[in-house]
């Protein structure tokens, strides 16, 4: 497998210290062995590749999932947690200068749809998910962004329906918040969730509807055998008459030659405290129950779990290995104490990364790989899985039994899937986005 990070990042060390692996038990499940086949096969055990499963399998189609590892390996299972709006970079302005007014509203539908797919998973197969928080907190860093956060009250009405709630400075005490910043806005939409026991609690009901599930199953190639496609993995072999590739962030430069060159994984870092007392948190002033994020580019993302530990996440380093690793959860442990300097004794005994990813046209890819038969992919949610990997699941499901989805599905999702620029070299464009970035966060 060729990947652009060097193997630690695809290795288990980052993830060994992951707090939600203390909470959810993983389910044991069969490797692949000999010779099979499917009517599609899924690569990829993550909110993409599940949801797509559970909603093919329903529609009656043979499918099948293959992992290299097991269920919430990967991303989706040591995320944030934020079932939110996103899942694109572009804003307003861009999405109406490149696809048009209409494709800009209907990409919005697709961020509600995309949460209300998962509100609606999670009651149907009644998972239990640690659920809280009514919507999400955008933070103001700088004075000045207070001003964007008021003209974003108008935004949010128009493209999302939504009557958001601006918070001032001087209100931020009561609402339980405390830290540096200059006030906030509240979007009533979105709420926070365990992502293992979500995924879990998914896999469970795509394999109750007749989806197969194999662990430890790594694809190692594809081949075409005439109107068909064999995956040679690890461990036998699967011929499936349609391929979905899920792989996001750990996707491999070699799978599909349609895919190479084509996405951006970006890590991302994550701590949680152990549970704080009742002291701990007056003295920070923190009590509420909201996720919230900041207006920095390179963002702050956290929030106060039920359990009363505090998450506290943001985009990770630019190597890897286990120095780069250490270096990079030093960096989110100082930001946790700029933020909470009152909790500069409280531990933060877990403590991961895991890769985010990107795409070049910054937004979520959905499609037909164009040149690979019946091979199609869907990834690069840029930091917001967990709504808009499982509502893609959803999309792609539909789109390789081909028939007309009824979901918002926008033409800026559709591609075309470009390539970034230097190829497989493109982790050198990083440094300098990240330096873009931190620079307009001052």
């Amino acid at each position: 497998m060729k990947h652009i990070f060097g193997s630690f990042a695809y290795g288990d060390e980052p993830r060994l210290n992951c707090w939600w692996d203390q909470t959810c038990e993983i389910p044991t499940r069969p490797i692949l062995t000999g010779s099979q086949s499917c009517d599609v096969a899924i690569i990829g055990g993550g909110f993409t590749g599940i949801s797509a499963a559970l909603h093919l399998a329903k529609s009656g189609v043979k499918v099948v999932v293959l992992e290299n590892r097991y269920v919430g390996w990967g991303a989706s299972g040591r995320n944030g947690g934020f079932c939110c709006l996103g899942g694109g970079r572009l804003d307003d302005t861009a999405l109406d200068k490149k696809f048009g007014r209409v494709d800009h509203l209907a990409f919005r539908s697709a961020e509600m749809a995309a949460i209300n797919l998962v509100d609606e998973l999670v009651k149907r197969h009644d998972i239990a998910v640690d659920r809280h928080s009514s919507g999400e907190t955008e933070l103001a860093h700088r004075p000045r962004d207070m001003d964007y956060l008021r003209r974003r009250v108008a935004v949010i009405k128009e493209d999302y329906g939504l009557d958001a709630t601006l918070v001032e400075k001087h209100e931020l005490a009561a609402q339980g918040i405390s830290g540096p910043f200059h006030g906030a806005l509240t979007v009533p939409a979105g709420f926070a969730l365990n992502p293992l026991k979500y995924l879990t609690g998914l896999a469970e009901a795509a394999e109750a509807a007749g989806a197969i599930i194999y662990q430890q199953t790594g694809a190692r190639r594809i081949t075409q055998t005439g109107d068909a496609h064999q995956i040679d993995t690890s461990s036998g072999t699967l011929t499936a008459d349609k391929i979905i590739l899920a792989t996001n962030g750990y996707s491999s430069e070699d799978l599909s030659s349609d895919l190479s060159g084509r996405y951006m994984p970006a890590q991302s870092s994550v701590i949680v405290t152990r549970p704080l007392s009742d002291n701990e948190l007056a003295q920070a002033g923190w009590t509420s129950s909201q996720m919230v994020y900041d207006t920095r580019n390179l963002l702050h993302y956290f929030r106060l779990m039920p359990d009363r530990r505090m998450l506290f996440g943001m985009r990770g380093g630019l190597m890897t290995g286990a120095r780069a690793e250490a270096r990079a959860l030093m960096r989110v442990r100082r930001d946790f104490e700029m933020i909470f300097p009152q909790w500069k004794r409280v531990e933060t005994p877990y403590g991961w990364s895991g890769m985010v990813c990107l795409a070049r046209n910054q937004m979520p890819f959905v499609g037909k790989l164009s040149q690979s038969g019946k091979i199609y992919a869907s990834l690069c949610y840029h930091g917001n899985g967990v709504a808009m990997g499982s509502y893609c699941g959803a999309l792609v499901a539909d789109l390789v039994q081909g028939r007309p989805t009824q979901k918002p599905f926008p033409e800026s999702m559709k591609g075309p899937f470009v390539k970034f620029e230097l190829g497989r070299l493109r982790r050198m464009l990083m440094p300098f986005v990240y330096l873009g970035f931190a620079v307009a966060d001052r």
